[in-house]
């Protein structure tokens, strides 16, 4: 298997990562003003996510160094033409991260209540968005060749924002408040974990609904390939057994079903992509391409001494934070009630 198909595969991974990960942050966030009916239920909202967040942004840099260093011209292309989504993608993310900080920093009901709203836009607008842009990615979209080299994207943010690329940001705004919804039954204990049982359950039949209009359509827009199906079908079943666990009770089973459906509906839109990273919807010849030699369109991929020296930076360092990962998750495992939040409102940080 040649390098760059390894490192288009390892780029797939850490987009499930992220994905899967900061999918329920993003969910807890925008449920917050729906879950949560007194501080101390919205304390209790950021105290699940609270000392989990900051690593799962990780995967979103760790993917994005990865896209510059293996696949240069991809990462070119795609951050000179999505500039702008990309730009509100970032700024409402350090907003929410400082609606995290800075919100107990003050004891004053209007202050808490201005994070509160960063914390939930910082929340709607990269879910949102986060699936406008891979809609597009995966559908294509025109390009242009660029006189310095290369291809450039060539279209505005109203380009992006189509029937499909609007239905894959629904799918993942749905799907993500769904996980989050899940996460929340899962974590906490009390009225606030039968409200989001009850909750993930309704905004799961949305999803599925959504999630399996889109998945249809790009497979109408790839050809219908066969393992792109199956992985698509796995992810509406997972998503059904999910919303039926959560029906029973039965929220850890409930989160694992949401957790699997967004990777493998991930790893299907990846696999529909392959073997280009940026494929031209005008014309082909100018469609970013993974291999060094792909027959038809541009090769994006660095030279093979670079793969070679990521791929055993990425061996030595990548267990590493696994394991540091997951050992966060397992240190801060347990249920969180309204009864384990003080009574009186001191200044804290949400990562406290």
């Amino acid at each position: 298997m040649e390098l760059t198909t390894v490192w288009f595969a390892l780029i797939a991974i850490l987009w499930i990562g992220y994905f899967t990960l900061e999918g329920f942050d993003f969910g807890v966030g925008m449920l917050l003003p729906v879950l949560a009916k007194d501080e101390q239920e919205k304390r209790v909202l950021y105290n699940t996510i609270g000392p989990l967040w900051d690593g799962n942004e990780v995967w979103v840099l760790t993917a994005g160094g990865a896209t510059f260093a293996a696949f240069p011209e991809w990462y070119a292309t795609l951050f000179s033409g999505f500039f702008l989504p990309l730009l509100l993608i970032l700024v409402a993310l350090i907003v929410r991260n400082l609606a995290f900080d800075y919100r107990g920093k003050k004891d004053d009901d209007s202050w808490r209540a201005n994070w509160d709203k960063a914390a939930i836009i910082g929340s709607f607008l990269p879910a949102l968005l986060w699936g406008v842009a891979f809609a597009n990615i995966v559908a294509g979209v025109p390009m242009t060749k660029n006189p310095a080299g290369g291809v450039l994207f060539d279209g505005t943010l109203f380009t992006l924002l189509n029937p499909f690329g609007l239905l894959g940001g629904l799918v993942t705004l749905t799907l993500f408040a769904t996980h989050g919804a899940m996460f929340v039954a899962l974590k906490t204990d009390g009225e606030i974990r039968h409200r989001a049982r009850a909750l993930s359950v309704k905004l799961g039949l949305v999803a599925a609904v959504l999630a399996v209009v889109f998945l249809v359509w790009t497979l109408i827009k790839s050809g219908w390939e066969i393992p792109a199906l199956v992985l698509f079908a796995l992810a509406a079943v997972s998503l059904l057994a999910a919303i039926f666990m959560a029906t029973k009770g039965r929220e850890g089973w409930a989160f694992v079903g949401t957790f699997v459906t967004i990777a493998l509906a991930v790893a299907g839109l990846f696999w529909v992509l392959f073997p280009a990273v940026m494929p031209a919807s005008n014309d082909a010849a100018l469609s970013l391409m993974a291999a060094h030699d792909p027959g038809t369109g541009i090769s994006a991929a660095s030279s093979q001494y670079t793969l070679t020296v990521m791929t055993w930076v990425a061996v030595i360092f990548t267990p590493i934070v696994l394991i540091y990962q997951g050992w966060t998750y397992w240190v801060f495992r347990k249920r969180i009630a309204t009864h384990h939040i003080p009574a009186v409102d001191v200044p804290e940080s949400v990562s406290a």
